[in-house]
């Protein structure tokens, strides 16, 4: 008897051609012991809710909620985490494509290493289904991350939602979100890091679509900067204002949603480097000029294959006022 797996998705006024392409490429999976519980987060447009029930009439597995109220994004996954019952659950975006292999890949890859989460490689693809970079990792700059890694899934984003599955075990760690639980699936990869461990996959499993309406989408440093001087002029005040909110957001947010975790669910109290590297986010906030300790960047945020990424994110981190030249001519 095959596994159970729940994978979780939830819906709020998804274009109907994504949704329906997702949902069809889910339940064309090669493993077929699933369930897909999905949550519609209060969409206001009703042909959404139409869809999913004549989904739902037509395979048993699909579970469907509808939310009176609108939770958001990272509520809406607690909910779906907390109606969860199998032994290996997988999150799911409501507009990507899941090639046909995805979950029997991933759930052989997480028994074979014996590791509580793993996540895979995607393409990046756009609102046709074209596809726009081969790999998202190698794009993104995203570490490839195999067994016991503790400081890295602490102080940085590490795999995006839509590529994990995980154990029971790191679902019952995960729930209740704190208050600070921004990220749910930041949250997962750094709970795994603690118990068996997490392990990449590093094979193209899906197509992760970016459109108009991401919330996140995986949009590029340059992309992101554009949006941000379209609507906040390029000043030096403007970029102060988006350095800070980069840093909050990108960095600081999920290290206190980790030390929130240590501190109210497990009781524990924190280790050294996790303050640390707390104290060295809020230290990078104040600078204007430069931020000297350039070594501290080497030592919570650096990996192999970095690339790229490291002198976006020296620049922001530690040097406040060359950045913003780039940032103003970008």
């Amino acid at each position: 008897m095959e596994d159970k797996v729940d994978i979780l998705l939830t819906t709020y006024n998804t274009k109907i051609e994504y949704l329906k392409e997702q949902i069809d490429s889910i339940l064309n999976q090669t493993y077929k012991n699933f369930n897909l519980i999905i949550s519609d987060d209060c969409s206001p447009n009703k042909e959404v809710r139409k869809v999913l029930e004549e989904y739902s009439e037509k395979d048993k597995r699909i579970i469907l909620y509808f939310q009176k109220n609108n939770l958001g994004c990272t509520r809406s996954f607690e909910y779906l985490l907390e109606k969860s019952n199998s032994e290996y659950i997988a999150f799911s975006d409501h507009d990507d494509i899941w090639y046909p292999d995805k979950i029997e890949k991933s759930l052989k890859c997480l028994k074979e290493n014996n590791v509580s989460l793993v996540y895979c490689d995607a393409e990046q693809i756009n609102q046709n289904g074209e596809v726009l970079h081969g790999s998202y990792l190698d794009y993104k700059n995203m570490p490839k991350l195999r067994g016991k890694n503790f400081i890295l899934p602490f102080s940085r984003h590490i795999a995006i939602g839509c590529s994990q599955l995980f154990t029971k075990e790191v679902k019952e760690k995960m729930i209740p979100f704190t208050e600070r639980t921004y990220a749910h699936d930041w949250h997962s990869v750094y709970i795994a890091s603690q118990l068996g461990g997490i392990y990449c996959i590093d094979e193209v499993l899906f197509g992760y679509r970016i459109h108009e309406n991401n919330i996140f989408g995986g949009r590029s440093f340059k992309q992101n900067m554009k949006l941000w001087k379209d609507s906040n002029g390029k000043n030096f005040k403007s970029y102060q204002k988006y350095r800070h909110k980069v840093i909050t957001e990108t960095y600081l947010a999920g290290a206190l949603m980790c030390k929130d975790y240590n501190e109210k669910i497990e009781k524990n109290k924190l280790q050294k480097i996790e303050n640390e590297v707390i104290e060295y986010y809020e230290k990078c906030q104040k600078i204007i000029i430069i931020y000297f300790s350039i070594y501290k960047y080497f030592k919570y945020l650096s990996f192999k294959g970095i690339g790229k990424r490291m002198f976006k994110e020296l620049m922001i981190l530690h040097f406040p006022l060359i950045s913003y030249i780039i940032f103003r001519f970008l």
